[in-house]
């Protein structure tokens, strides 16, 4: 099984380079790293360039140019050229933990999306956490919340089945799933622009088609750094678009990743 390891980013490098020094840390590394970029400046670019001298595994950078939120269009981009057979998905203000890759491949089955949880990393500590330049985050260590998150028991995390029905939880900042699965559905819908509900839209139409989702508890940690909340002006109209595929049981988008395979 071959893993492509799937980045979103915009406009925020600070944060970037800690994910991508996140990457270098991992137990077990992706086969290539996605960097899904809806417009950002040349300095995400260069920061990129740099981590491609870097890291083991290649980064390809996939940028379009920034119209405002349309994170759906530049991932269904990334992911129509993925490699991989197998996709895992984290956002670009998500450290990861160290063995998040090697989590999520270690659960990875046939039919199955897995969705994992975030610790929060706190407003206040993040002078310190960019200075220092902190990746790795103990159960006590101070500028984090959501700390029962933060422990990584695996035998724990086989409490957890597969269902059905979408769950709550599910962020796409920490989610994985087989390339065929997405394709299967057309991928994101990129009706959807502003922020919200692109992923877990895209996940109902995935459940609708047979996929069982499982929750990822106890392994595959990222931490999320803050940052204040983006325009939410369409997330009616988005939440409208989710509430259409669940209402009609949607299997497939007619805008979607099609046009790039």
């Amino acid at each position: 099984m071959k893993t492509s390891l799937l980045i979103s980013t915009y406009n925020w490098p600070k944060a970037l380079e800690l994910v991508l020094l996140s990457v270098h840390n991992q137990s077990e590394q992706p086969d290539e790293i996605l960097i899904a970029d809806d417009g950002s400046s040349e300095d995400t670019k260069r920061l990129i360039e740099d981590f491609q001298k870097k890291l083991i595994a290649p980064i390809h950078h996939f940028w379009h140019e920034d119209k405002g939120f349309r994170k759906a269009i530049i991932l269904n981009k990334a992911i129509a050229e993925a490699k991989g057979d197998y996709i895992i998905q984290a956002d670009g203000d998500c450290i990861m933990h160290k063995d998040f890759v090697r989590d999520h491949k270690a659960l990875a089955q046939k039919n199955v999306y897995l969705f994992g949880s975030r610790v929060n990393i706190q407003e206040k500590f993040l002078p310190k956490l960019f200075d220092s330049q902190k990746i790795k985050f103990g159960f006590f260590d101070e500028g984090i919340k959501k700390r029962t998150r933060n422990l990584r028991i695996p035998i724990l995390s086989g409490l957890y089945k597969t269902k059905n029905e979408i769950s709550d939880k599910m962020r796409g900042c920490n989610v994985s799933f087989w390339k065929k699965d997405v394709v299967a559905v057309n991928g994101y819908n990129e009706a959807f622009e502003g922020w919200g509900r692109e992923d877990s839209e895209l996940i109902i139409r995935m459940m609708n088609n047979g996929v069982l989702g499982r929750r990822l508890r106890y392994r595959g940690i990222v931490y999320h750094i803050w940052h204040r909340v983006k325009d939410q002006s369409r997330f009616e109209i988005n939440d409208n678009l989710q509430s259409k595929a669940v209402a009609e049981k949607s299997k497939w988008c007619e805008n979607g990743i099609d046009k790039y395979l």
